[in-house]
């Protein structure tokens, strides 16, 4: 087994903003280090520090930034966020993360929204030298998947874009339906299609709070069920004091689901596709992205 770490600190600064619509942004890095960085998936997730609250740029030595962070009271930390590596061209040294943009009420789409060029960031990736697995993705479905189930809101569009073009690239891809919530109908980008592509776009056009349109749309998702409602317990998870995050193994028959959105959007699918529906617990990966009202600067 490797003892090369399987993750490492990368500094680089901002290269060029792309707007993709009016709530998500293509934000490029680019650096030296970025030649060594890699991805496993099309969900592969990375941690960026972004500057403080007076604009202290993130410093964390690339040896031992662990320590160092920890060392650190809470409040001079560095705040950090999740996001999905969508792009990589290590040997461009350049990666590209798109951001939801949701005004200056947080300090990662502040710094989105009015970051020049140049302006530099530290990222926490997977680092190629690594040869064992990486982890830090959940897109594993079962090499026989003949249908997949997409449910997501603007948060995992990323991921979402990156498993289409992924199946869209397999010489037969899976029948597949996704719904995917945005803010509103300037929100949908281009995507992959294929003839076996069913895909809803859920726009939030009615004052609808953020993931009551993926809760609702999942009773109309065609799923494999048992035959029955499912009579096993299903374990709460209190969603307010810790992550949902549910990793299914691939035992679907063919089936494979991938969730991730807002939390109690999360739940209330989990509840209607596994408890109600009869859906096999097996065969989904349900993620809460994010939960209304926190901050999951540490989400797994």
């Amino acid at each position: 087994m490797s003892d090369i770490a399987p993750y490492r600190l990368f500094n680089a600064v901002l290269a060029r903003k792309k707007a993709l619509s009016p709530a998500l942004c293509r934000i490029t890095f680019k650096g030296e280090e970025v030649r060594a960085m890699a991805t496993r998936a099309p969900d592969q997730r990375i941690k960026i520090f972004f500057p403080d609250s007076v604009g202290q740029p993130p410093a964390l030595p690339v040896e031992g930034w662990q320590a160092a962070y920890q060392a650190m009271s809470p409040a001079a930390r560095p705040p950090r966020r999740t996001y999905t590596i969508r792009h990589l061209r290590a040997e461009a040294g350049e990666v590209d993360v798109d951001f939801v943009l949701h005004g200056a009420t947080g300090p990662a789409s502040a710094w989105a929204m009015s970051a020049l060029p140049g302006a530099p960031v530290q990222i926490i990736a997977p680092n190629a030298a690594h040869q064992g697995d990486m982890r830090g993705y959940e897109w594993r479905p079962p090499a026989d998947v003949r249908h997949v189930l997409l449910i997501a809101d603007e948060t995992a569009l990323p991921a979402v874009a990156g498993i289409l073009e992924e199946l869209a690239q397999s010489p037969n891809p899976p029948a597949t339906q996704a719904f995917l919530e945005v803010p509103s109908a300037a929100d949908r980008i281009a995507l992959p299609d294929w003839p076996g592509l069913r895909l809803t776009w859920l726009p939030r056009e009615s004052g609808e709070s953020e993931g009551a349109l993926i809760a609702a749309a999942a009773a109309r998702a065609l799923v494999p069920t048992l035959g029955a409602a499912n009579d096993d317990a299903l374990a709460e998870v209190y969603i307010d004091r810790e992550i949902l995050w549910e990793l299914g193994d691939g035992a679907g028959g063919g089936f494979y689901g991938w969730v991730a959105g807002e939390s109690e959007a999360v739940m209330t699918i989990r509840r209607l596709l596994i408890k109600e529906r009869g859906v096999d617990r097996r065969a989904m990966t349900l993620m809460g992205y994010w939960r209304r009202g926190r901050a999951l600067d540490d989400a797994a």
